[in-house]
């Protein structure tokens, strides 16, 4: 008996964006790296939790397909993008990446309500609400690094800024404990 409960597009739609969380985990940890390497340990500290999130949420999606009676599938995962040459570049090119991410969850959202597929489009409402946190926090880095005076900022600017994030909370919670009321 057949007890896959997704279309074979959205199987694979859902697979592509587990492979697409993965990418964003590694982007992430390079830029945590590139900060860390130029002595910004609070601001790695914070993008190392947030690779660390991004991870989660691959696994979020790898669940739910198996759950669903599919298979995701491991892509090869391109590298991530060279190093930013400055924080403004860092922190905009997280901006971006959360963008292009929600982008895609919304495809996915729209080819549920296409094919008519409640649970998944019940399943993607917990990353609509994720996608607009994560483009927040990444326009908030932007925001923090202007009013600190961007690529301009002094070193005490700068040093508050790093700290700050340092301080931020950080725990991750694993994508298994996560709902929509606590994601």
């Amino acid at each position: 008996m057949n007890t896959k409960r997704l279309s074979d597009s959205i199987e694979k739609a859902l697979s592509d964006q587990m492979n697409k969380e993965i990418h964003a985990s590694h982007t992430f940890l390079s830029y945590g790296i590139w900060a860390d390497d130029k002595g910004y340990q609070g601001i790695a500290n914070f993008l190392y939790r947030h690779a660390q999130e991004e991870r989660n949420h691959s696994i979020k999606f790898m669940e739910y397909v198996l759950n669903r009676g599919g298979k995701p599938k491991v892509d090869a995962i391109p590298a991530p993008p060279a190093d930013p040459e400055s924080l403004t570049d860092c922190f905009e090119g997280v901006f971006k990446h959360e963008v292009d991410n929600t982008t895609a969850i919304y495809k996915i959202v729209d080819m549920a309500l296409e094919e008519k597929d409640w649970a998944t489009w019940n399943f993607m409402q917990w990353f609509v609400q994720e996608q607009i946190e994560e483009e927040t926090l990444a326009q908030n880095l932007i925001d923090k690094l202007k009013i600190a005076g961007g690529d301009r900022a002094t070193d005490e600017s700068l040093f508050t800024l790093d700290k700050t994030l340092q301080e931020t909370p950080g725990d991750v919670p694993l994508a298994q404990e996560a709902t929509g009321d606590n994601p």
